[in-house]
């Protein structure tokens, strides 16, 4: 029986996609790379580190974010995208946005990346007729309201039901199957106590067919969980549901810190696997 891949990448183990926030206004890093030949540095950090994938976001989609224009947020990815997919890297791209889509994957990315799971206008087009691979997230709401009151009878199977049906979508569309990953959302739409649910039963994802993609790092469910921390100083607790979510199905795990979380991942499978 063949491996499972996702974007021409093995998936017989989880891999890590680093993040690349060329943003002025990230909850965890806003402005950091900001700058392109930052975010550059970083994207090559990230892969020196042990990042199989690279998500470049050029606009800010943490609570209460002020959204960006099409062109503001290709102008920012664009330069961005093309220096490190040049350099051979995997690139996903991070948008909401039809046209920003489109100008990335010209740009080099080959993944689209996005928390409206392609329900904006023009997006599945955008995927399908650029042949990307995709990332198909859940969000309760939308990044200026999406945390004022989020409500589910049953949050897990809520938004395995959403995902579904999204898969649907994109297949209907000409997305074949074998190009589509799935996140259930971490922090979008969400309190903590949902959050805990979600990662505790990740495996109820599994039968959907598509790689599970996990996005916890430093994300604000750990502050309430442990001493209020701020966003740098999350790493254990996001380095923690990592591990639980991997030990549940996750095979891609989107993160800030590659080192530590390769590491982290390298000990914890030798542990499993007794060597």
């Amino acid at each position: 029986m063949a491996e499972a891949t996702f974007a021409g990448l093995l998936l017989d183990r989880p891999i890590i996609m680093g993040v690349v926030n060329v943003t002025p206004d990230s909850f965890s890093d806003g402005g950091e790379t900001f700058d392109s030949a930052a975010a550059v540095r970083r994207g090559r950090e990230h892969i020196k580190a042990g990042a199989q994938i690279l998500d470049i976001g050029a606009e800010s989609t943490r609570p209460g974010a002020d959204p960006v224009s099409p062109q503001d947020e290709i102008n920012r990815a664009r330069p961005v995208i093309e220096a490190l997919a040049g350099g051979g890297a995997v690139i996903s791209v991070d948008t909401r946005k039809a046209e920003v889509m489109a100008a990335a994957l010209k740009a080099g990315a080959s993944i689209i990346n996005d928390i409206a799971a392609l329900t904006d206008p023009g997006a599945l087009d955008a995927a399908a007729n650029g042949g990307a691979s995709v990332i198909l997230m859940h969000m309760q709401g939308d990044p200026a309201t999406m945390q004022d009151a989020p409500a589910y009878r049953d949050a897990p199977k809520e938004i395995r039901a959403f995902l579904a049906a999204r898969i649907e979508a994109c297949q209907a569309a000409g997305i074949d199957k074998a190009r589509i990953a799935i996140d259930p959302g971490i922090g979008f739409g969400k309190t903590p106590r949902h959050n805990v649910e979600i990662v505790s039963r990740l495996d109820e994802f599994l039968d959907l067919g598509c790689p599970l993609v996990l996005g916890v790092s430093r994300k604000s469910f750990i502050a309430s969980l442990s001493r209020d921390a701020p966003p740098r100083m999350r790493l254990g607790g996001s380095l923690a549901a990592a591990l639980a979510g991997v030990k549940r199905g996750a095979k891609i795990l989107r993160v800030h810190d590659v080192a530590e979380t390769r590491q982290a991942l390298d000990v914890w499978e030798a542990m499993e696997n007794e060597l």
